[in-house]
């Protein structure tokens, strides 16, 4: 900027004479010993006219010479003058002085054209070089310009840019201290409530071990009533050991008295079967049942229990059977309705069975498994929620694996309105309970669901959980679940498990 300031003062110093005006122009002549000084005109601004003419014409100091035909009035009187040579000396003088002033005004003429066209020139090409040297300053520093004002433009970017970054850094900061002081003041009531908790537990233990103090002196009171009374009944004791002794031989003769009427009672015994065997009649075999639908087969149709002979054994089994529901003949494994049975045991449990069959009931995995490896079977669930609104679901095809196999489930052909699909797991998956743990989860699910059950992963069913009555709004992960039909929240106050032969 300093660099253009000195260039600008410089031109406009040269265009000051210009423009201000020059002094008058002074033309120097040296004639012999004398020296003459002509100031020039200023033919720039002002022109002569078209009619102005330079003369011969000079300024004389002498008279005027003599008009032709005029005479001197000397001459009148008839005398002849003759010039003298100062007089024609000074006409000499006169004469060259004309035609110096003629040649003076010539050389003006030829000077003011030649000069002022290259004044005019020299002005013309001074002002183009000037003009082109400022124009390349000017635009040297319009590059420089722009280069700094680009510059400035970045540094501006990079301070707002670190502007934002440090504003957003410190709304963070903010944030991150309104959370601390929240935390801080929570845990500040948090400190404040456990130290009303703790005098709180202050005064009822010095209150419990007041209690505890009384209670003691109470107790020594009473041991020592008991050692007097220990004392009393060690005399009692030995008093009847005299008498046990006595009691004990009149034992001894009672004991003989026993073993003669065990004889007599023995003969009479073997004089009625005697009697028996010559008068017996022959008695009708009771028929024998596989399973509720046979019973329905043979004429029965009201609900009850009856009892069935398991398939290749001797074993019978009291078992209640429904005969009204879907046609009847349906042979009842499992039944809950109020809870009034516990259902969280154990893998024995779960084997033998447990519970009564007119009421809540387990029949056993064991006899489930005969049953149903007997013949091809179907199995049929029956739901209520605590609505009053009932589901079931039923599979073609039904039967567990014995105890070798941890009675793994089998069952196939789902259909029902208890869900859009089964909620049973997948066939092979293995019974687990509380204390044998057969799942396919790190965790025990049957002691985290309750019951015992075909949990495979915690599954999406569970019959066996936890009973919690209908008024109960509670729900809880442990509770009687079958997924499909009301996801996680079912509140089930009825359920049954039922099997009949899938050819029924």
């Amino acid at each position: 900027m300093g660099r253009l300031l000195a260039l600008i003062l410089t031109y406009l110093a040269y265009l000051l004479p210009a423009a201000s005006g020059s002094e008058p122009q002074r033309h120097h002549v040296q004639h012999g010993p004398c020296s003459y000084t002509f100031i020039l005109p200023e033919v720039e601004q002002c022109h002569p006219q078209k009619d102005f003419q330079v003369g011969d014409t000079l300024q004389r100091d002498s008279p005027p010479q003599a008009q032709p035909g005029t005479s001197h009035p000397e001459q009148a009187k008839g005398q002849t003058v003759r010039p003298s040579w100062q007089e024609r000396k000074l006409e000499s003088l006169e004469s060259a002085t004309e035609n110096n002033t003629l040649w003076l005004q010539k050389l003006e003429n030829y000077i003011q054209e030649n000069v002022r066209s290259g004044m005019e020139e020299m002005k013309r090409n001074a002002v183009h070089t000037q003009t082109a040297a400022m124009l390349e300053m000017g635009t040297n520093l319009l590059s420089q310009s722009a280069e700094q004002t680009r510059k400035l433009t970045d540094v501006e970017t990079q301070v707002l840019n670190q502007t934002s970054r440090l504003e957003i850094q410190l709304l963070e900061y903010s944030l991150f201290t309104n959370r601390l002081e929240k935390h801080i003041l929570q845990q500040t009531q948090e400190i404040s409530r456990l130290n009303d908790k703790n005098s709180f537990l202050e005064q009822k233990f010095l209150a419990l071990e007041a209690q505890y103090g009384r209670e003691l002196q109470s107790l020594q009171s009473e041991k020592q009533q008991l050692q007097e009374l220990l004392e009393r009944q060690s005399q009692l004791v030995t008093q009847l050991q005299g008498e046990l002794g006595s009691s004990t031989y009149n034992s001894t003769l009672l004991q003989r008295q026993q073993a003669t009427l065990t004889d007599t009672v023995q003969q009479l015994l073997a004089m009625v079967n005697h009697c028996n065997e010559i008068s017996a009649v022959p008695k009708e075999e009771p028929l024998i049942f596989r399973d509720c639908a046979e019973i329905l087969q043979s004429g029965v149709t009201e609900n009850g229990i009856y009892s069935i002979c398991l398939p290749n054994s001797t074993q019978t089994v009291k078992v209640f059977c429904d005969m009204k529901t879907r046609g009847g003949g349906w042979t009842v494994l499992q039944h809950r309705r109020n809870g009034s049975v516990d259902f969280h045991r154990g893998w024995r449990e779960y084997k033998m069975g447990f519970g009564e069959p007119s009421g809540e009931h387990w029949l056993g995995n064991d006899i489930i498994h005969k049953l149903t490896r007997s013949r091809e079977y179907s199995l049929h669930v029956q739901l209520r929620d605590r609505e009053g609104n009932e589901a079931y679901s039923h599979y073609d095809h039904f039967y567990i694996d014995g105890e070798e196999n941890n009675y793994s489930l089998h069952a196939e052909g789902f259909s029902g309105t208890a869900g859009r699909t089964s909620s049973l797991t997948h066939p092979g998956t293995q019974f687990s309970t509380k204390d044998r743990d057969n799942d396919r989860c790190t965790c025990k699910c049957a002691q985290i669901a309750s019951g015992g059950w075909w949990f495979e992963a915690c599954g999406p069913s569970n019959l066996n959980g936890m009973y919690y009555p209908g008024s109960s709004n509670i729900v809880r992960y442990n509770g009687i679940k079958w997924y499909y039909w009301k996801g996680p929240n079912m509140m089930a106050t009825m359920t049954t498990m039922m099997v009949r032969p899938a050819n029924f």
